[in-house]
Order: C-alpha cells, then sequence, then structure tokens
C-alpha cells in the first residue's frame, strides 16, 4: 500500500466513525492507531459513553467479521475460546469428539465490559491476544487474520469488577479512556439518537486493505535517536533506574514492560502516516506515550492515598526525560 492509499483509507473510516461518534476525536485516533498498528485495545470509561458502539461501528466500517462478548462473573474460559464435544449414537459410527470453536475465533472480538468476568475467564485471552491462537484440549488453532481484541471496561471503583491482571493489559497496545461528552456534543447525541433517523455506515475497506496497511506502518523508518528516546522514556518508568523521576520512585512498584517500548515504536509510526510524514519523530513518540503507558504501570498503595493516577507519572517521566535534540 502507497502512503496516500493509507491516507484515504483511515480519513474515509474517520469519516464513517463521525457518522455515529459524536466528538471524541482523540479518542478516534488512538483507536484507529492500535488497529492500523495491528495492537489490541483498551477503552475505560462509565456504561453509557458509547463505547460498544464505537467498536461494532469500526467492525462495519472494515469489513471484519466480529463477534461480541458480553462478559458477566458467569462467563467461563470454554464459552471464550471454545470446548471439545463428544458426539454421535454410540452405534457403528462409534462416539466422536468436535472442536466448537468459541466466540474467539474471529477477526474483532469486541468484549464489552471486559472486568466483569472473573480473572479465570479473563486469562482465557492471554494466548490468543499474544499469539493469535488459542490451545484446547492440547490442540493449538490459529485466529483468523487479522484478529483484534477490542475492549472495554468500567472504572475499576465501580461495584461488580475484577481488575484486569497486568500480564493481560500488557498484551493491551493502548488503554484509551473515554472522557464524557460536552453539553454541546451531547445535544447533538440526542438529536441523532432520538430521532427517527437511523444513521447507517458503509464499509469503506477490506480485510486486505488493513492488512496493506498494517505492513506499511512496520516500513516507516524510526532514526536511532528516536528509538533510543524510547528506550529512555520506558527505562524511566522503572523506580530502580536512575533516570526515573522522583514520582516513579515514590508511587510505581513495577514500569513498563519491553512491549510498551513495541507500542511506543508503532503508535509513533502510525500516527506519523496519519500526518502523511514517511518518518516517525520524537513528537510522535511523546504524544502516544500516555495510550501506551498509562495502563503498564503498577502503582503501589502509596500512590492511591495521594490521589496519584498512572497518568500523573507518565506526565512526570515526560518532564523528566526532554526531548532530544538533533544537530541540523
Amino acid at each position: 500500500m502507497e502512503p496516500d492509499r493509507f491516507a484515504q483509507l483511515t480519513a474515509d473510516v474517520e469519516g464513517q466513525l463521525r457518522r455515529v461518534i459524536v466528538g471524541q476525536d482523540a479518542l478516534v485516533r488512538d483507536v484507529l492507531a492500535c488497529l492500523f498498528s495491528g495492537g489490541h485495545v483498551l477503552l475505560e470509561g462509565v456504561p453509557g459513553l458509547g463505547k460498544t458502539v464505537l467498536l461494532r461501528t469500526l467492525a462495519q466500517t472494515l469489513s471484519l467479521d466480529s463477534t461480541r462478548l458480553q462478559c458477566t462473573p458467569d462467563l467461563l474460559p470454554a464459552d471464550v475460546v471454545g470446548t471439545t464435544v463428544l458426539g454421535g449414537d454410540g452405534g457403528a459410527g462409534g462416539w466422536q469428539t468436535s472442536f466448537e470453536p468459541g466466540p474467539v475465533f474471529t477477526q474483532l472480538l469486541l468484549a464489552d465490559e471486559l472486568n466483569r468476568a472473573t480473572p479465570k475467564t479473563q486469562s482465557a485471552l492471554l494466548e490468543a491476544m499474544a499469539e493469535r491462537r488459542v490451545t484446547v484440549g492440547g490442540v493449538t488453532r490459529d485466529l483468523p487474520k487479522p484478529f483484534f481484541v477490542m475492549a472495554t471496561q468500567n472504572p475499576i471503583e465501580m461495584e461488580g469488577t475484577y481488575p484486569l491482571p497486568e500480564a493481560q493489559l500488557d498484551r493491551f497496545m493502548a488503554k484509551v479512556l473515554v472522557p464524557t461528552p460536552s453539553a454541546d456534543d451531547l445535544v447533538e447525541i440526542l438529536v441523532r439518537t432520538t430521532g427517527t433517523v437511523e444513521v447507517e455506515v458503509d464499509a469503506v475497506a477490506s480485510t486486505d486493505d488493513l492488512l496493506d496497511a498494517i505492513r506499511l506502518v512496520r516500513e516507516v523508518p524510526m532514526a536511532s535517536h528516536v528509538l533510543r528516546h524510547v528506550a529512555e522514556l520506558v527505562e524511566a518508568t522503572h523506580p530502580d533506574r536512575a533516570p526515573a523521576p522522583d514520582a516513579v520512585v515514590r508511587y510505581v512498584s513495577n514500569g513498563a514492560s519491553p512491549r510498551g517500548a513495541q507500542s511506543l515504536v508503532l503508535s509513533a509510526k502510525v500516527r506519523a502516516l496519519f500526518d502523511g510524514r514517511l518518518q516517525a519523530s520524537v513528537d510522535d513518540v511523546r504524544d502516544a506515550a500516555a495510550a501506551c503507558l498509562r495502563h503498564r504501570l503498577v502503582l503501589g498503595y502509596e500512590a492511591l492515598v495521594a490521589g496519584v493516577t498512572s497518568d500523573d507519572v507518565v506526565a512526570a517521566v515526560l518532564d523528566a526525560v526532554a526531548a532530544p535534540r538533533v544537530a541540523a
């Protein structure tokens, strides 16, 4: 895929999304950055903000097979990945086993309210998200290509939720916060959703288009000083490393993993393409830092007492690690 085609594709997708989603420009860009980087995305916000609508509309726009998984406390791992069942009549043909695939065998899995599922069920997605395959009954099966998990979760302080384990959070390329709409946006939402007109979206791309776009993102070059800046940012999130600012030392138990650095690189590359540039910059990296790092920082009890959030810590890291200067 040529860069011009990439720019046109993303513009078309954004146009379709804005027929349904009011405002939330930064949210849409962050979600598309994950999708075109081949990564999974986690949306966090209170119920009723349109998180599921956004993901469902995205599947329609990109002609992706999608499955919606409503997570509840009684959901079992087999309800996610599938199970082996026994069939036949027991006669001459005998009994035979067959595999019944779960909803994970799709291109876009919409895991709604993921943190309402129990930790055991949440862990059923670990292999699927990391390796794009699942193992059931000792048999490993590949998932369709492309495969994305786009999950929503309610804030942890709400009743009936289970914190996602760090290993699973790390498999999401980005965690995107969904803000409450402004009064003007809310009026427009009411106009669109309480009248007689039903908004429909068109498919503007094929699966092959999406796969080509993902390949193009990986071909975008990144200069050595930009890669070094990514490494320095990630290193500064670890409290036992010299570059760590005071906020990290005081409030962070564990910093971002190498997967966080990979997410920063890919997200920066796709943001460069969004702007029509063929090389990722330091600014692209810093713009992606909050979305790619906020869910990878494990905060200690001191942060809870002080009211410090992971976004506060990421901001402190960005202040402490200055952007490199390149000689002209």
